[in-house]
């Protein structure tokens, strides 16, 4: 090994694209370029077609981070475009191409560009796997992950249940697990007191937030039929529904109406601009994850960041994540076991106690760990 610094391109949706896939990849740079990497993003001009795309927009409008080297080039639907990407990233020969992977469908062109860029002899060729084999399960999803797995050197996980999904691919490859990092991105917390004047909450009631997107594998369904107990309507409990449709919204607005919770659930149903997120998650006072299915979750490693007790389901990576008792309940799928935990919280005052656990459970989750666990995956293969 010589003494320049390791350059990595990162092949991952990052700015303009929105979301936490893009927010992660960009923290994960800074996080490698302060330990002395040379890092560079290589991004989607085309992430999704129209058809597979289920939100209003793929797009944020939040100026463009100054600190990173972005470049917006693959075509996920174009294969002469994978072509010219993976021969570019031949010919620039970084140390080591670290490829984002968390959709089948996103198989043919990452695996493709991964094969043609390790060609050149010097790259290697890694994967972070958000997910193996997604929460929605179409045909096809096993084949298509199969290419990529084989494409691919060596994977960084961050939850054992998908480290468990991707053992039925490779049996050989390496995988270390390195839980979520903290996200700290997203401004620091807010006092309760300014958070809801600013969404223009009221002072004196109890609130539960149901954070981004929503899609049936989410639970929200779930989490409203917890909502009708007539425990939580004693407590005056609400619950801010903050995140943007991607499915039908007409079932939900049916649950609600059959509840009679309108006036219990506040629904801000469109994307959450980064800015604004200190504001929802200051709001709070806990953070409800009630999801059907699971790998690892952003959303708790905002509640961490925002020092916010959680109340997840007991699914995939979530129960890996909080520690029950300490950084709040990990329960059952059932609308029941979420409105006992939600009861449980305002009725008996856990929030100081929670939150002190929190706060301490965050130290857990650094950059630091994560990236520097790359650079050695990194040297385990170049060493070996």
């Amino acid at each position: 090994m010589t003494n320049k610094p390791l350059r990595i391109f990162i092949l991952s949706p990052a700015h303009p694209l929105r979301g936490g896939i893009a927010a992660l990849s960009e923290r994960l740079a800074r996080a490698l370029q302060a330990q002395g990497a040379e890092v560079r993003i290589i991004s989607f001009s085309l992430q999704y077609p129209a058809w597979l795309f289920p939100g209003k927009t793929q797009y944020t409008t939040d100026p463009a981070p100054s600190d990173l080297h972005i470049q917006t080039l693959v075509n996920s639907i174009h294969p002469l475009n994978w072509l010219r990407i993976g021969r570019l990233i031949r010919r620039e020969r970084p140390d080591l191409l670290l490829i984002r992977y968390w959709l089948p469908f996103m198989a043919p062109c990452l695996g493709t560009i991964a094969r043609i860029a390790r060609r050149n002899g010097h790259t290697r060729v890694l994967a972070i796997a958000d997910n193996i084999l997604p929460h929605e399960r179409r045909p096809g999803d096993r084949l298509l992950t199969r290419y990529f797995v084989k494409s691919v050197e060596a994977f960084v996980v961050m939850s054992r249940s998908v480290a468990q999904d991707l053992r039925r691919f490779t049996l050989q490859k390496p995988v270390i697990f390195t839980p979520h990092p903290v996200y700290d991105n997203y401004g620091d917390p807010v006092d309760k007191a300014t958070a809801r004047a600013t969404l223009h909450l009221k002072s004196d009631e109890h609130y539960v937030l149901f954070f981004g997107f929503i899609r049936r594998y989410k639970g929200l369904d779930l989490l409203i039929e917890a909502m009708a107990d007539e425990r939580l309507r004693a407590l005056k409990v609400q619950l801010i529904v903050a995140g943007e449709f991607y499915e039908a919204p007409e079932p939900y607005h049916a649950l609600l109406a059959r509840y009679n919770l309108s006036s219990e659930v506040i629904l801000h149903t469109h994307f959450i601009p980064n800015e604004q997120v200190k504001y929802y998650f200051g709001a709070a006072d806990i953070v409800v994850q009630p999801y059907r299915s699971a790998t690892q979750s952003g959303i708790s490693q905002l509640a961490f960041h925002f020092a916010k007790p959680m109340i997840v389901t007991d699914v995939g990576g979530l129960p890996e994540t909080v520690q029950h008792g300490q950084e709040g309940y990990v329960v059952p799928v059932q609308p029941q076991a979420i409105a006992d935990a939600m009861v449980d919280f305002f009725a008996h005052q856990r929030s100081a106690a929670l939150e002190a656990g929190v706060q301490a459970g965050k130290k857990r989750y650094s950059w630091h760990y994560m990236s520097t666990s790359i650079e050695n995956l990194y040297k385990q293969l170049t060493d070996g």
